[in-house]
Formats: C-alpha cells, structure tokens, sequence
C-alpha cells in the first residue's frame, strides 16, 4: 500500500514538473521577446547572498519538486530543484544516509535543492568531507533560450572536458536555471562525539591544522570568543565516523594534554548536536551581528590580525566569520594579503553595500572568462542580473 502511494505521488510530482517546464520555456520566450530580466527563486531563503537582483519577472522553481531517482546501494539520489532539503535530508535519513557536506537551511521553509546548488554554502562538516560541488555528479539545466542542458551523470568517475555541473554550483542562478541535480550522498556516521578546550585562536589554529594532519576521524570544528574582539575563546571539535575510531580518539584527547590546550572536555550529545546544528543552520549568535558580516576564506594557517577578530572560526581555520565596520577596501585587502578571499555575507543595518559589490573583484583575466562564461550561457543576460556583480546587471 506504501508503495502505491509513494508511486502515485511521483507520478503527480512528474505531471507538475512537466507542465512547470512548459510554463517556463514561455516565460523566457516571452522575456526574451520584451527583453525582460527574471529572478530566480525557491524558498527565498538565501535572497540576501550575493548582490541584490532588480528583475522584470520572478521564476518560482517550487512547482518543479520530487525525487527523480535514488538508489541507497549506490549512494546516488536524483532531485528536482524546487525539493525542500529538509524534505531531501528526511528520505536520506530513512536509509540511513546524509548529505555530507551539511548545507546550511535558512528560513521556514528550509531552503531548496536548486538554492543549495546556486550558492554553494556548505556546512560545518565541509572541513573533512568536502564542499556542496564536490557531491554534484551531474545536472540538467535549462538556459534561457530554453533549451536543456545534460552535464555529467550519475557516477564519480564520468566527466570528460569541462565539469560544467560543478561550474553552475555557486553560479547564483546566473548560467541556466538548474532542473535536476544528481548528488552523491553517504552514510549516517556510526557514532559521533564533540570535546571542547578553553583557548586563544592561535592555538586553535595550531592544534587543528596539527589534527587534520593525522588518522582521527574528525568532522568539524568551530572556535568562538568569548567577547567580541576577545583573544581568549572556546574550541570545539566534532568526531564523527566507525565506533572504534571516535572511541580511540575521544580517549586519547580526554586523557593526553594537547599542547597549549590541555585535556578535552567532552560534551554530552544532545547539547552538542544543538551547537552544530545552530553553526549550520546560522542561528547562533555569532551570525547575528549588527555590524557588517564578512565571510573570509584564508589559507588554515594564516595569522590574524587584531582590527579583524573572527567572531566565529570553522574548517580549522579556513573560515572566518568577521563583524566589522571597517571599509570594504581593509577587509578585502586583509584577505588578499593572505591569498584569501573575503564576501561581504551581509551589510550592516542601514549600511549600503560596496559599488563594486559584495565580492571581491576578479583578476581582470578571470573577469573576461567569466563574462565570455556568461555570454555564451546566457547571451542577454536575462537570468538574476547582477547577482554575481554589478557588472552583469543588464541585459544586453
């Protein structure tokens, strides 16, 4: 009966996906007919990421939803756009699978696949398991003349030339509008364990760029001041994996000083679990500053700086959360001097954003690729203009 059920659903889910997919190619004939820009939107979760679109139409991709295939044996699921992650994350679970690379969910809605997909963010886990492109396997995508576009497939081990599946993850919805993604998934870890030590970034950063180092079945991690602006901290690291493996581990970090850190605290699970839970899905307090939010990739062992005090740290130092009024120009310059790049993730109140955007600025080589990128994908410029930069405001 279950089984019924389920196949009547998908059914109904296909039906919808393919008259959504009428409907859209006639709302991009039309804008190309009137040449009118559109948004592209789900849950609207992430709207605030990346520079703000000012378009003519909004394209709801939520009438285009449903699994399209999922094998657990092969840790491959096939998944329409408009699918709710939460709804996603609820079958994974029911077999006892993730999605590894934790995508931060915004909002009541919990954001959508084709959002996941459009921004790239990836969670807590990112450090060890890797990012949100490196679990796309393929992807259909329509551009804006209409036409469909099939990058990839369905295995690891099936790109030849140019990973364009991967190009559109992170793209913003500026290349095409993303239809089907195939992800590869994995299973639930066996057991899971945090710890914590009270101390300095610096060491930190020392400790964690010595673990990652080592065969310790680590997960993620996450330092927080205790004040603003503050040297002196709490670090907290996540063991997740094979039973034995977190055991040994735990054991070892519980009863060895760690250098500058000393014995490890652990933490019960459900308490832990909320903590993560409160990184990946931004909810803790470190996320919400009225200050200005930077989102900093640097290199794990790069130096900080006093003027730029991370209010949070993730993936063992390659990420760093920095609320500051200072301009743009200082907070960009800090992260190039470190072969980093830094986003501006979100203004401060009633503060405007930098006129060249809240992107650091390309290199003016990388910049042409990206245009010429851009105007063989979507030659007018109709989809979310502007969303990556300024630049691309318009359509031509």
């Amino acid at each position: 009966m279950a089984e019924e059920v389920e196949q009547a659903e998908r059914a109904e889910q296909t039906e919808r996906a393919e008259q959504w997919l009428i409907a859209t190619r006639e709302c991009l004939a039309q804008a190309r007919l009137e040449r009118q820009t559109i948004r592209i939107e789900g849950h609207g979760s992430k709207a605030f990421y990346g520079n703000p679109v000012s378009a003519d139409r909004v394209l709801s991709t939520l009438g285009y939803a449903g699994v399209v295939d999922y094998d657990p044996t092969e840790l491959v699921v096939v998944v329409r756009a408009g699918t709710p992650i939460l709804a996603l994350e609820s079958l994974l679970e029911s077999r006892g699978q993730r999605l590894a690379f934790e995508p931060p969910r915004f909002g009541s809605g919990g954001g959508t696949v084709g959002g996941m997909i459009a921004s790239g963010l990836s969670g807590p886990a990112r450090w060890m398991s890797g990012a949100c492109r490196d679990f796309v396997l393929g992807m259909t995508v329509m551009n804006s003349q209409g036409d469909l576009l099939r990058y990839g497939g369905t295995v690891m081990k099936n790109v030849a030339g140019y990973d364009l599946a991967r190009l559109h993850t992170g793209a913003l919805g500026s290349l095409g509008i993303v239809l089907d993604v195939a992800l590869k998934v994995l299973p639930l870890p066996a057991a899971r364990l945090s710890l914590e030590w009270s101390c300095p970034e610096d060491a930190a950063r020392e400790a964690l760029n010595e673990w990652a180092a080592r065969p310790l079945p680590l997960s993620a991690s996450a330092w927080i001041p205790n004040q603003l602006g503050g040297l002196d901290g709490t670090l907290r690291l996540r063991l997740s994996g094979a039973r034995a493996a977190v055991d040994e581990a735990a054991n070892a970090f519980c009863q060895s000083p760690q250098g500058r850190l000393g014995l490890a605290r652990p933490l019960k699970n459900a308490a832990a679990d909320a903590f993560w839970l409160s990184i990946r899905d931004q909810t803790h307090t470190a996320f919400h500053s009225s200050l200005p939010l930077w989102r900093v990739s640097l290199p794990a062992r790069s130096e900080g700086h006093a003027d730029f005090s991370p209010m949070l740290v993730e993936w063992g130092g390659g990420l760093r959360w920095i609320a500051t009024n200072h301009s743009a120009q200082a907070v960009r310059a800090f992260a190039a001097d470190r072969s980093g790049h830094a986003a501006l993730y979100r203004p401060g109140q009633g503060q405007a954003l930098p006129s060249d955007g809240v992107f650091m600025p390309l290199e003016p080589v990388i910049d042409r690729l990206h245009q010429r990128i851009r105007e063989e994908l979507d030659p007018m410029g109709l989809l979310n203009p502007g969303r990556l930069s300024p630049a691309m405001a318009r359509a031509a």
